[in-house]
């Protein structure tokens, strides 16, 4: 059993703490939280399993390492504090553990990545012998392993579009939606994620990760970005108001050009609201999913939707990205330290999981 701890209970560390429970090969040894009122919780409460897994909440960061973890889930958010969460990656590395973890973007492709994120990590492996995998949803599998699973179904393949459409008000991280992404915000409002250049430092990595692994050489890559304002106020179950005229919906695109034409796209279309933008591309149902187009012979279309917690849409994303990290675990401890990204570490079988619950 690889001795595991999961360091945060958000979002993404709810569905960790979940995982590695039901996981055959992983012991939940700690949980590590910022959040004082947090501290003494029996993990399984923070979960939401609705019962004890005999493992309290902690806030001593040093004393978990120091008991030399085989594992770490790191799930604090690195959106609004990526040196935070970078040094406490690599901190978590330093001291020997396997990381896996969707919280440094530029990460995602590791071998582009900007020295100032990729020799701190590198660093820690070759001084600690641990290793580090970045992965998530998008970015993540909905555009690294599953558009390039599909396309190697393709006889000719155009154009490769990954596809992200999700209404943003079942995201239940107001701070993101607001601040980062703008929903809510007048439109004279510049959202941090939409500035220039910054889709292509959150999104890049999966173009370029696409071209390596298709063998295509990129000329560039570029970025679009549409905004509509909310034509009605509309009030969200967690997250309040959102006034009319205030940004509703967003719709960009990181495009990977070839040859002059626009090859490989990433593309987002986020609502606060169904009612905001109803003629740009909308879900098969629900409330959100993501989607894989191949343009070609044949013209390929894969959609995924996963739920949790409920029907939840996001909560069922965040669990698919935290399957692939917790699922990466115990091949990345059977290799040698390293920094992984997604077309190093397979995507395996559940193997030991048909028909398993948590215990």
């Amino acid at each position: 059993m690889i001795r595991t701890v999961v360091w945060g209970t958000g979002n993404v560390g709810r569905a960790a703490i979940r995982a590695v429970d039901a996981h055959p090969g992983l012991e939940l040894v700690a949980v590590l939280v910022s959040d004082p009122a947090k501290v003494g919780r029996d993990a399984g409460w923070l979960a939401g399993l609705g019962r004890e897994l005999g493992v309290v909440a902690v806030d001593d960061v040093g004393a978990v390492l120091g008991g030399r973890p085989g594992a770490v889930v790191y799930a604090a958010s690195g959106d609004t504090r990526p040196d935070g969460a970078l040094d406490d990656v690599a901190r978590a590395v330093r001291a020997g553990a396997v990381v896996v973890t969707p919280a440094l973007y530029p990460l995602y492709d590791q071998r582009n990545a900007p020295p100032e994120f990729r020799d701190p990590v590198l660093a820690a492996v070759a001084e600690g012998g641990g290793s580090l995998f970045v992965s998530g949803v998008d970015p993540g599998w909905g555009n690294d392993v599953l558009p390039l699973l599909v396309s190697g179904l393709g006889s000719t393949v155009d154009v490769i579009r990954c596809q992200e459409i999700f209404d943003y008000s079942t995201y239940e991280q107001e701070e993101s939606v607001r601040d980062l992404i703008g929903m809510g915000r007048p439109m004279a409002y510049e959202p941090p994620m939409l500035l220039p250049s910054v889709p292509t430092m959150v999104w890049g990595g999966q173009i370029r990760l696409m071209a390596r692994a298709l063998g295509a050489e990129l000329d560039d890559i570029r970025e679009t970005v549409d905004r509509r304002p909310l034509e009605s106020t509309v009030k969200t179950r967690t997250m309040g108001v959102f006034e009319a005229g205030t940004q509703g919906a967003i719709r960009f695109e990181v495009q990977g050009i070839v040859d002059g034409e626009p090859r490989i796209v990433i593309e987002h279309v986020t609502r606060i609201h169904p009612s905001c933008a109803p003629d740009w591309p909308v879900p098969p149902d629900g409330a959100g999913a993501h989607r894989v187009i191949v343009e070609g012979s044949p013209r390929i279309e894969v959609t995924v939707a996963a739920t949790a917690e409920g029907d939840n849409r996001s909560a069922g994303g965040n669990a698919t990205a935290v399957g692939r990290l917790v699922g990466a675990i115990d091949w990345l401890v059977a290799a040698e330290p390293g920094l992984y990204d997604a077309l190093d570490v397979p995507l395996r079988p559940a193997v030991g999981k048909l028909g398993r619950r948590s215990q």
